[in-house]
């Protein structure tokens, strides 16, 4: 790299041509704002979602279903998945930092624990829910299924 190969980095120039600065600029007139109309006067903005009038896309679509507002959404965490970290790492409890540090939840999730797969030993589970099937699972085996 030598000094005459030196460029500046995209869009960190301004255009060259300067707007509605008079008949000399060449872009003078109308400022490149046509000719009369909402758009070519100073102050507008068109807001988000405007069709000129039209009845806007957002609007015009359908609405389906509903969308419960206090709906409590879980991260949930199968019987498999535990008893492959229990394996994995020689552990005899899991709760919510176990999972946190072994990258299967993060810190501000709600975790429930499914039933799919089995446990094959004693195994002390602490999540803020549990799955019927999942509390069976952890308690014929001796363990205790805690709730937070």
């Amino acid at each position: 790299m030598e000094l005459h190969n030196l460029e500046p980095a995209e869009g960190a120039l301004k255009s060259s041509k300067r707007i509605g600065r008079g008949q000399g600029s060449g872009r003078g007139g109308t400022a490149t704002r046509g000719h009369k109309g909402q758009q070519s006067r100073s102050g507008y903005s068109r807001k988000p979602g405007f069709e000129g009038g039209q009845m806007p896309l957002v609007r015009r679509v359908p609405k389906f279903g509903f969308k419960n507002i206090n709906r409590i959404e879980y991260h949930c965490i199968n019987l498999d998945a535990i008893q492959t970290l229990v394996d994995e790492f020689e552990l005899n409890a899991i709760d919510i930092d176990t999972l946190i540090k072994h990258g299967l939840a993060s810190k501000r999730q709600l975790v429930k624990v499914l039933g799919r797969g089995e446990l094959s030993r004693k195994i002390d589970v602490t999540a803020h829910a549990f799955s019927a099937s999942a509390l069976k699972a952890i308690e014929s085996n001796g363990g205790v299924a805690t709730k937070i």
